[in-house]
């Protein structure tokens, strides 16, 4: 496999150890051993779509490769992905590349971020994804697979090899696998992809530029208000991108029980959304003091008169993205983006 237009075939034995260590030494793995992608299994993963290998499905920067259908199928291969994984990593690649998704910055940043997938629809049951316990954890092929596909294809397409062109000082455990799906059967509200225009029978893929979860852990409220207010505190820190960068996003990941809690207290995902637009927030004053103070140009963000100005963690309601997805216990997940970015869905196309 190459960057170029076309993959290359590797004359490598195909025995599994000699054949990783050639890979590990062109810098084609995550550091993990990967399946071989031999030409065989390559074929036999493209059999579940109908598109023409060597159709781009888009440019990945930093290194501007083009995400071919073969090369997003070795990729796969080399995650140990099934075949009908196939049509979710084609969906989620071209909604990478979209611009306002703003890949370039994600894949080269100092910053702590990664793709988060969000899938959702029929194909969710049909490919055994995991929206229940450990949701961002171990444990299921699918989710673990798919996730690592998307990484692989940021490093051997995007050239985001750590220290090279990705830049990122800390990284986070994401960067491995960042594959979920929404736990739509314990939403109390529409799912997220339905209230994104798409009807509840179509398959889609979100991707969101995302820290790791931030724990939000309220054991104690017992109305919907306590646990908003609880989420709430865990967005507005000053350590975060969403504090300053205008174009910002936030994402919570509410557990069936946290958000069977907030529906029976009568809030809509809208009431959500102002909830947390309106105390998620940080006072200005304390914000010129660190963090990421006087790098951004703030002027339509910060025109605020004093340092009592609270700030809210995004420009409006709608940037807070709200689904419900883990098992049961009061627990919730906040994840913060990296700021200059806009989370995308796309289709996944049927019949692939």
């Amino acid at each position: 496999m190459s960057l170029d237009e076309q993959a290359k075939r590797l004359e490598i034995d195909a025995d599994f150890e000699t054949a990783n260590e050639e890979l590990y030494r062109r810098n084609l793995t995550d550091g993990l051993p990967v399946v071989p992608p031999t030409e065989e299994r390559v074929k036999a993963m493209m059999t579940k779509t109908d598109r023409d290998p060597d159709e781009v499905i888009g440019v990945m920067p930093p290194r501007y490769g083009d995400a071919t259908v073969e090369k997003i199928a070795i990729n796969a291969v080399m995650a140990g992905c099934k075949p009908e994984y196939m049509p979710v990593l084609v969906a989620a690649v071209a909604a990478m590349c979209e611009d306002k998704f703003n890949l370039y910055g994600i894949n080269a940043t100092t910053h702590p971020v990664a793709p988060l997938l969000i899938v959702n629809g029929p194909i969710v049951d049909d490919i055994n994804l995991n929206y229940g316990y450990n949701v961002f954890g171990q444990g299921w092929r699918s989710n673990s697979t798919i996730g690592r596909a998307i990484r692989l294809l940021l490093t051997n397409v995007g050239g985001g090899r750590p220290g090279d062109m990705d830049r990122a000082t800390h990284g986070h455990p994401g960067k491995f696998s960042f594959c979920i799906a929404e736990n739509e059967t314990k939403s109390p509200w529409e799912s997220f992809h339905v209230r994104r225009g798409y009807d509840s029978d179509e398959s889609t893929v979100t991707v969101i530029a995302a820290e790791a979860p931030h724990e939000v852990n309220d054991h104690v409220s017992e109305d919907g208000g306590g646990i908003l207010t609880v989420a709430a505190d865990v967005l507005a820190t000053m350590g975060h991108n969403n504090a300053y960068v205008t174009h910002s996003e936030v994402t919570v990941v509410f557990g069936p029980e946290h958000a069977e809690t907030i529906s029976r207290d009568s809030y809509s995902v809208s009431d959500v959304k102002w909830f947390l637009y309106d105390n998620a927030r940080n006072r200005l004053g304390k914000l010129k003091s660190g963090g990421l103070y006087g790098i951004h140009d703030w002027a339509d963000r910060f025109a605020a008169a004093t340092d009592d100005a609270m700030i809210p963690v995004v420009e409006d309601p709608k940037h807070v993205n709200v689904l419900v997805a883990g098992g049961a216990g009061k627990h919730s997940m906040a994840l913060p983006s990296f700021g200059e970015t806009r989370s995308v869905t796309k289709p996944i196309a049927r019949g692939e």
